[in-house]
């Protein structure tokens, strides 16, 4: 049997292309020293597949920014706004589509969520009579850099339907009319690479999906039959991943594709739906080592597969494969010195997981008790551990009443014991973080390092604290926040305060360009030990009149962004997290706090690919939301945040969560999350984003302007927000005040009208 992963994360186990992009942005760091970087990260994580002893290292997984815009730029697909101003080298087009163009006041393409992942891509645009001029793919370089080296790659691509899926255009007719094009276009391409490889893997996670229409459907043989023409000795390997193939198996098996991935663990039961279906010649690859969480895989659960595949077409027809690309994954185990024991042997990273794969091989092919043995011992004993379960937490969970799922009364009446605000028409208010200073940084570190002492950082989280209400009062904004200055994250920051979770030093993953996330492990029972934001947010709303927002993470959010402990469902870890999140609502609620914001950024992330599991998904990550959310007066004002997501689909379910005010990221979108607002008359209120935090531009008055004449279309008057598409964390105060100051302004000049 041959071994391989999907992709490697490519940020370094110490975040060094983090650091290089952001070195290179700020002009600290020159073109050839930024490439040199990203060269040396290649080929260290080749050597790590190798040494592994994994049949090929995987290529064109590594990117600058995001694969989906590799493919862009490749396929030429390049929106005219940006054709004018591409700068004086390929990088400066580049960023520029993924960043926005600051200079000339141009915005960045689209960003959203990696199917039901954590991993944001740069949606591509299609225009209906923009010409393509195709570019060059960094795999083709990469690929022969490999073989010059010496290892066997393995080049991935994003799939032709995968990318056409999930590109925007004035209308699917006009997406799909391109397909031919781009067959054509990926055919040069694997001609390119042929001569390189045994291999090529074409990556169509939109088959695990529903988002196939009809249209594309009908093509996909035809244009599948069009790739696997005559390339030399290269080999098409078919990958498909995040869920079972369901209603698009029948596309899969027959491609033609010399090979087809399947993912084993999120969808462990469609092995024997494959296995008479596989046409003679195509060979499997089992997506048997989980590639998006840090658990050992337990052998003795993947084996008897395997040896089913190996009795069904023969070892030399299995291949055995991560699920999906370890881009989800920390690096190294290795970097870890300060976990529990206990913790620390049931987990495996990414350079971990490539040597399962070589274990998994050796248990089958050599039949080799030992290593299953050794593995059974390990998980056994990190599971017993005291640790993983607490009674309490279990009957507190198991004595949820339905009547905790509900406010006292409905929407309508709460609104009308609300008013004890007086907020003006659009209101204005920020999401939650202001800009994190280097100083910010410094205080956290020095404290958590011992540096400093308890009195002496509660005194420069305050002065912060003091800072940004003094800034809100400049601005004029109806609703402040505290600036969350004492939160590295906002869900590690809920994690260090809740029992069942513990934290790595380097479990960085990649969320997107240079933007990384240290997600948190739950790994025993959730509860809250003490109260968390309450003398925060007390302080804050002692220094204004103004309403300042309580500030949580909610359940579902907290799940979705952490690694989740895979010996419990999950909906019963988040109904956990729901209860602790309740408690802090509460003691909010008693100290004074009347508005308070329970984000949810993740609740769509979240959903399953498939309709029949997003339902069931659904119903309880909204009954986790109300959980959290109920338990207070209907004179308190419950908010919540979600971001990045396809609203359209789910609405019914947001409204399910009956939140008072609810606020969306939009304004890359230019309103269009809206629509479906229009036709479902969303009763509660709505704040739909109108300054794009993700990039360095400073948005105008005119261009929010314009897009709250949008949304005023979609939502009346009386229900509309005005505030920014998510937290300002990750901008300079250069960028984020003068943009607030002409977000109020935009409200302004909307009132007047």
């Amino acid at each position: 049997m041959q071994t391989h992963i999907l992709g490697f994360p490519r940020i370094g186990k110490k975040r060094e292309l983090k650091q290089a992009l952001e070195s290179f942005w700020k002009g600290t760091l020159s073109t050839q020293a930024f490439i040199a970087t990203s060269m040396e990260l290649k080929k260290r994580h080749w050597e790590i597949q190798e040494s592994a002893g994994l049949d090929y290292v995987t290529t064109g997984d590594f990117s600058l920014y995001d694969q989906m815009l590799d493919t862009t730029l490749m396929l030429g697909a390049v929106p005219p706004r940006f054709s004018k101003y591409s700068g004086d080298s390929p990088l400066d087009l580049y960023f520029n589509m993924a960043r926005g163009d600051a200079k000339h006041n141009i915005p960045a393409l689209e960003m959203t969520k990696w199917f039901d992942t954590n991993y944001h891509y740069l949606v591509p645009e299609i225009d209906a009579n923009g010409p393509w001029v195709a570019g060059i793919h960094p795999v083709v370089a990469d690929t022969r850099l490999a073989r010059k080296l010496g290892y066997s790659p393995k080049p991935v691509l994003i799939g032709p339907f995968t990318w056409l899926a999930l590109a925007k255009a004035q209308g699917s007719s006009l997406k799909w009319s391109r397909l031919d094009a781009i067959v054509s276009a990926y055919a040069s391409l694997l001609g390119t690479l042929s001569a390189h490889c045994d291999y090529i893997q074409i990556d169509e996670p939109v088959l695990c999906t529903d988002l196939l229409p009809e249209e594309a459907r009908k093509h996909f043989h035809s244009a599948y039959a069009a790739l696997n023409a005559d390339y030399g000795k290269s080999r098409l390997l078919l990958a498909t991943y995040f869920g079972p193939l369901g209603r698009n198996l029948e596309l899969a098996v027959n491609s033609g594709c010399a090979a087809l991935h399947v993912d084993l663990v999120r969808g462990k039961r469609q092995l024997e739906a494959i296995l008479p279906l596989l046409p003679a010649e195509t060979a499997l690859s089992l997506g048997v080592v989980d590639g998006r969480n840090i658990w050992k895989t337990d052998f003795s659960k993947i084996v008897p597969g395997i040896n089913q595949a190996v009795a069904a077409l023969g070892s030399e027809r299995v291949l055995l494969a991560s699920s999906c690309s370890l881009l989800h994954c920390p690096v190294d185990t290795a970097e870890e010195s300060a976990l529990p024991d206990h913790i620390k042997k049931r987990m495996a990273f990414a350079v971990q997981k490539c040597f399962e794969l070589t274990s998994l091989r050796k248990i089958v092919e050599q039949n080799d008790p030992s290593v299953l043995a050794e593995n059974v011992a390990v998980l056994r004993n990190s599971v017993a551990h005291p640790h993983t379960s607490i009674a309490a937490v279990r009957e507190r969970s198991s004595s949820v009443t339905p009547a905790m799922f509900t406010r006292l009364s409905p929407y309508p009446q709460r609104r009308e014991k609300q008013h004890w605000l007086n907020l003006p028409e659009l209101p204005t208010t920020t999401i939650g973080s202001f800009p994190q200073t280097a100083s910010i940084r410094k205080t956290r570190l020095d404290y958590k390092q011992g540096d400093m002492s308890e009195a002496n950082y509660i005194a420069a989280i305050r002065h912060e604290i003091r800072d940004c209400i003094e800034k809100q009062e400049a601005l004029g904004l109806d609703v402040f926040v505290h600036g969350e200055a004492e939160r590295n994250d906002m869900v590690e920051y809920f994690g260090q305060q809740l029992g069942g979770f513990c934290f790595t030093q380097n479990g960085w993953v990649q969320s997107y360009g240079s933007r990384c996330v240290k997600p948190p492990v739950i790994y025993g029972d959730v509860y809250r030990k003490a109260p968390m934001t309450v003398d925060w947010i007390l302080y804050a709303q002692s220094l204004t009149v103004k309403p300042v927002k309580g500030m949580l993470t909610g359940p579902v959010t907290i799940l979705c962004w952490s690694f989740v402990r895979d010996d419990m469902a999950r909906s019963e870890v988040c109904k956990q997290i729901a209860l602790a999140i309740r408690d802090e609502v509460q003691d909010l609620e008693k100290a004074g706090v009347r508005i308070i914001q329970i984000d949810e950024a993740a609740l769509r992330e979240g959903m399953p690919l498939t309709a029949q599991e997003a339902e069931i998904y659904l119903k309880w990550a909204v009954d986790a939301f109300r959980l959290s959310s109920s338990g207070v007066k209907d004179s308190t004002q419950i908010h919540t945040h979600m971001c990045y997501s396809e609203f359209n689909a789910i609405l019914p379910w947001i409204a399910r969560m009956d939140a008072d005010v609810i606020s969306i990221e939009s304004s890359r979108s230019g309103m269009e999350l809206l629509d479906a607002f229009t036709d479902f008359r969303y009763q509660g209120a709505v704040g739909p984003g109108v300054y794009d935090i993700h990039s360095p531009r400073i948005s105008s008055v005119e261009e929010m302007t314009e897009l709250l004449r949008r949304a005023l279309r979609h939502i009346p008057k009386e229900q509309l927000w005005v505030n920014p598409d998510c937290g300002l964390k990750t901008r300079q105060w250069e960028e984020a005040y003068p943009t607030l100051e002409n977000m109020v302004s935009a409200a302004k000049r909307l009132r007047g009208e």
